[in-house]
This record gives structure tokens, sequence and C-alpha cells, in this order.
């Protein structure tokens, strides 16, 4: 404040009075803020918290895993953010070793991290749909999360989605990268706003980026879409057919790139 109008001139502003109150109660507003948060224990995590160092000290290994088996067993202990705390499990990536496109989503969900797989609830029945409208066989592919943790918020017995911040973004591309390089795919395909800041190192402007193709530093090819949840959620049954119409668009377009 200081900065912006010298000390002189507060007397002129009324709410200048409450600035001393505000300064002496900011550690115990801060403590009841910290208090008031709920609690993201959930019975389905307890056995998995039990067993997984949380102490700073047990930061994940450097070690570069040389199999997608390995990394898939290394990641299954990842202590790189606090994520882990929390997801009954990790949900890796799955797909032949040699796929030649890899599909790269948000995170996992509720079903997902129950299950540890990768796009096997609402979302993930819907992509399988497109590809297959759209002509595109996911056996054929590598698919994947740019976070491997379910992140949530829970609702009494329900855990509601939370998007991951950069911070959680950046800590799990480490796997990401590790898929990267034991894949090797010919053709990246970033679904989302968080798979484009994972894989390009942004994630603004995807609905003027998607259905294009960037290039990353490599010049491994990276096609933009949004993420299919985007279309489950976009309200009404004329307004979901009219996102998912789009979305088959994005991958008729990428299939013609992979011919």
């Amino acid at each position: 404040m200081k900065s912006e109008m010298p000390v002189k001139y507060w007397k002129n502003m009324p709410e200048a009075r409450l600035i001393p109150e505000l300064i002496a109660g900011a550690d115990r507003a801060a403590r009841e803020m910290q208090e008031k948060m709920p609690s993201p224990g959930h019975h389905r995590t307890e056995r998995i918290v039990k067993r997984l160092p949380l102490t700073p000290e047990a930061e994940q290994s450097d070690e570069l895993p040389e199999t997608i088996a390995g990394a898939r067993k290394a990641a299954s202990t990842c202590t790189r953010c606090d994520l882990h705390k929390f997801a009954t499990q990790t949900v890796f990536g799955e797909g032949p070793s040699s796929a030649e496109v890899m599909f790269v989503g948000e995170q996992p969900g509720d079903k997902e991290d129950l299950a540890g797989k990768p796009f096997i609830g609402p979302a993930g029945r819907l992509l399988d749909e497109l590809l297959q409208e759209a002509g595109i066989d996911r056996g054929r592919y590598y698919v994947t999360n740019a976070v491997k943790h379910f992140k949530f918020v829970p609702r009494g017995k329900r855990r509601l989605h939370q998007r991951p911040n950069a911070h959680e973004i950046e800590r799990c591309k480490w796997w990401l990268d590790i898929e990267r390089d034991l894949i090797r795919p010919r053709m990246i395909v970033a679904m989302g706003a968080t798979a484009a800041q994972a894989v390009t190192g942004s994630g603004q402007g995807i609905l003027k980026r998607r259905g294009k193709v960037e290039l990353l530093a490599d010049e491994t090819p990276v096609f933009i879409t949004i993420h299919p949840s985007a279309v489950l959620r976009s309200g009404d049954d004329a307004a979901r057919e009219a996102a998912r119409a789009d979305f088959l668009k994005d991958l008729r377009a990428l299939a013609r790139h992979l011919r």
C-alpha cells in the first residue's frame, strides 16, 4: 500500500481505520481458515497412506526406468507431489510399448482411481465411442494422463474432481517425459488445457488451438483438442450434442494426420 499511496494520505480513506486490526489478527485469521478446511482423508485411501513414506525426506528417486513396465512399477509408489497422500493409487498409462500415437488427458477420475486404469469412466467411454466413429483404433495407441493421481475434494460420500495446479503438473511431468522417451510416439494428442500445458508448456487458448498440430522442440507433432469430459459438462442436450460433433470433427482431422 505504501508503494501505491503515501501514509500521510491514508487518513482520507475510511477503510484505513481497519488496517491495524487486520494486521494484528492476521495470524489468528489464517489459523482459523486452515482449521475450517475440509480434511481430504478418505476411507478408500487409508491403506495407501499407511504404506507410503509421507516425510519430506522420501523424495522420489531420479533413476530412470528402462521399460514401461518398470516405469509403471516405480510410479506406483510416487511421492513427487502431495496428491499421492489422498488418491487410492497411481494410474499409469496403458497401451502398446511401440504405439505410434500417445493420447494425453488431464488426470484420472474417480472410477480410474479405484480401478487403476486410465479412461474407463464416462469420459473414457465417450472417447472410445468417438475414436471408433472417427476410424481410430484406440487399442493401437498409448493412453495416459498428465497427472497420475486423482485430485479431488470430498463432499460427503462423493469425491469431486479438482483441476491439478502448475506445481502438480510440473512434478508429474517426470513420468510423462519417461513415457514419451520409452514409447517414442510419432504423434502426441493433448486433450485439454492441463495436457497441453504438460506437453507443450502452455495450456492457454485451447479453443483457438484445437484441431491443429504444433511442433515441439524435438519436432514431435502435437495435436491439440479438448478433453472429452468437456463434452459431458457442456450443459443441456443440445449443447452436449454440438460439443460432441465438434470433438468428433477434431478426431476426424486427427485421423487424416495419422494416415
